[in-house]
């Protein structure tokens, strides 16, 4: 081993992108933050970001942190899949298209790894952090530090995968990065380290998050608040926070054995010395499925929000609800053979399987018809959050039947691998998941900065969002049909498929024009904000969050209430309960940096495992050691809160500073 080799590892200047595409996107992230940083510093706002955003503790403060980073990353993963678009529709015949074949494989591993750990994931957390404790009547969560930590993680993790598009390529071994193709012998250059260790690190953070919302939700909730008080949204989220425990530690150990498999010449997956490449298969899945509902169960909450405000009604079947979650919560666990049904498990095992995969649909279809009840005879406001609840049903209801179809092992034999595998999951996961985001993110925008977001611009964006989606994704459907299989980006004109993709590709641009509506629409709302400002209490809402003022206070509610009923506030407003104010004295804990530093460490860690710099593992490993140590025995965490100065506040008196 020369010097070189031992300082720099295997990186050399030989890993810098190869053509024309590749060179814009390393440009296009190194241009992006070299524009950040510049106006950041051009501002004078470095010191007000340390203190006020990256070093806050507030769950809300971190809760818009994380929606920022999924934006950004949607952006990126949106761009991969305009990219896949136009491959796919002028690749055929005698002309091969923008992208070489390696390079498409790529950016489809890319983009589906993105869009569901560091798009949807962030996504969910993010609204998360914003509702949760206040939904519950909670000051705080349950492990302040443990929060930020795990935020932090996820942007060290999506840092790492972007960094794939300077120093070196990304898997081309699909999204889940199925040995052998993963192993060494396949895969010998830094693109599935990349992907093992962005995924590693962003999914520690995610397992971090799901043991403190878990905690949260069942140890903090206020006074008065038992389980069948519980709002509808934090009962889905304590339903995906159990999968994300019981789910995570599969991925963990998953990546870390496939890792050893490429650097310590280990034979977990191999096809050789006593390796297995099903055991790989079944391990992922069995992460993979429960991952699916880890992030439409949020989703099925912000619905469970939405409908019953936007219709004037309590929400029905309230407790059928309860346990369609719970239902959901096991059987995702005993469905995720369906996804390699055709690689000889044996007729009974792919029978059973095939049985729970139906089942699970049942109780999504009891959700979908207690929303439907809940609109029946309701005063129904169809505003920009209702009309993603709108958009959502009608789609999630075509794309769960074909859920159906595939739920059969005779019918996913002809369907496995296919477009029409593709348009079922993206119809699931874009409607089921990003549509309720974006329906919960207007729902609660006003709560969170004190205005409501233009309601014009979410208009238009949801219907090219609708529209964009059926043209992108219907004629997939059609194509999978055909034999038209996933990751084909060159095929013969004499099969007749150019003028489907072609259309695909339109629907591709109309969704990007819908996220550029959603962009027009954010610059929109905080250049109006003055004109926008709300209330409270904006849309007549009937839970605890929208009791508290707009924006929220860092320790939410300066008297904690006591809950008499489902919907507390909205029975409180209408006379048949009351809130007695009982100011007490309390703590909240302090800003701190140890999670960015923390989380830095951890980066650089996993940077240097990508490209085999042992020494910045090493340092990287004990630097973060250190650090998390120092924050552990720093006992000045928290700072005190007077009771008596918040009565006076919340009474809008001036509190006596002799006192």
């Amino acid at each position: 081993m020369n010097w070189q080799t031992l300082i720099f590892g295997n990186l050399s200047w030989s890993v810098l992108p190869e053509n024309a595409i590749a060179w814009f996107g390393a440009l296009t992230v190194i241009a992006g933050v070299l524009a950040v940083v510049g106006v950041v510093t051009y501002l004078g706002r470095w010191q007000w970001l340390w203190d006020e955003w990256f070093t806050s503790l507030d769950p809300k403060k971190i809760g818009v942190m994380y929606i920022v980073v999924a934006l950004v990353m949607l952006v990126r993963g949106g761009s991969d899949a305009l990219l896949m678009r136009a491959q796919q529709a002028t690749s055929v015949g005698d002309s091969y298209g923008i992208l070489t074949s390696t390079h498409f494989q790529e950016i489809f591993s890319a983009h589906g790894s993105i869009m569901i750990f560091f798009l949807a994931m962030g996504f969910m957390f993010g609204l998360i952090n914003l509702i949760v404790p206040l939904q519950i009547g909670s000051r705080d969560v349950a492990f302040p530090f443990l929060n930020s930590l795990s935020f932090w993680l996820f942007f060290a993790g999506a840092a790492l995968i972007n960094c794939s598009l300077i120093f070196g390529d990304f898997s081309t071994a699909g999204w889940l990065a199925y040995p052998p193709l993963s192993e060494l012998r396949y895969s010998p250059t830094s693109g599935v380290d990349y992907w093992i260790w962005s995924l590693q690190i962003g999914g520690l953070g995610s397992l971090l998050s799901g043991v403190n919302f878990f905690a949260t939700i069942v140890k903090m909730r206020t006074k008065g608040m038992n389980w069948m008080r519980l709002p509808m949204f934090s009962w889905t989220v304590l339903g995906s926070m159990t999968l994300v425990i019981f789910a995570f530690p599969i991925l963990t150990v998953t990546l870390a054995l496939l890792y050893l498999d490429r650097t310590a010449g280990m034979h977990f997956f191999t096809a050789e010395l006593g390796g297995n490449m099903m055991m790989y298969v079944n391990l992922i899945w069995a992460w993979g499925h429960p991952e699916v509902y880890i992030l439409i169960l949020p989703a099925f909450g912000v619905f469970s929000e939405v409908v019953p405000v936007f219709s004037g009604k309590k929400l029905a079947g309230y407790t059928s609800m309860v346990f369609s979650v719970w239902a959901i919560v096991v059987l995702s666990f005993i469905v995720w053979l369906h996804h390699f049904f055709t690689m000889g498990a044996g007729a009974d095992v792919n029978a059973f399987f095939g049985i729970m995969t139906a089942v699970i649909a049942v109780p999504t279809g009891v959700k979908i018809f207690n929303w439907l009840f809940t609109m029946y005879r309701g005063r129904i406001r169809f505003e920009s959050p209702m009309l993603w609840f709108m958009g959502f049903v009608v789609l999630f209801t075509l794309g769960g039947v074909a859920g159906v179809v595939m739920a059969e092992p005779p019918a996913d034999y002809q369907l496995h691998n296919s477009l029409f595998l593709v348009a079922h999951f993206h119809t699931m996961i874009v409607s089921g998941v990003l549509f309720g985001y974006f329906a919960g993110l207007t729902f609660w925008f006003p709560k969170i900065f004190g205005f409501k977001m233009n309601e014009k611009w979410g208009i238009r964006a949801f219907w090219f969002w609708l529209i964009g989606f059926i043209l992108a994704f219907g004629p997939l459907y059609l194509l999978g049909f055909e034999g038209a299989t996933r990751r084909l980006d060159h095929y013969s004109s004499s099969l007749g498929w150019q003028p489907l993709f072609i259309v695909a590709g339109i629907g591709a641009i109309s969704i990007a024009i819908g996220f550029s509506c959603q962009v027009a629409q954010l610059v929109a709302t905080f250049r109006d904000y003055k004109r926008n400002r709300v209330g409270n209490d904006p849309w007549d809402g009937r839970t605890l969050e929208w009791s508290v003022a707009s924006p929220a206070p860092s320790y939410n509610f300066a008297a904690l209430p006591i809950v008499h009923s489902r919907d507390e506030f909205w029975e409180e407003k209408h006379g048949a309960s009351t809130q007695e104010q009982k100011f007490e004295d309390f703590s909240m804990p302090k800003n701190t940096g140890a999670a960015v530093i923390v989380s830095s460490f951890v980066f650089l860690l996993g940077f240097g495992a990508v490209w085999h710099i042992w020494w910045l593992v090493i340092a990287a490993l004990l630097g973060a050691t250190i650090a998390v140590l120092v924050h552990v025995f720093n006992e000045d965490s928290e700072y005190a809160v007077s009771g008596a100065q918040l009565a006076h506040r919340e009474a809008g008196l001036q509190y006596p500073t002799s006192l």
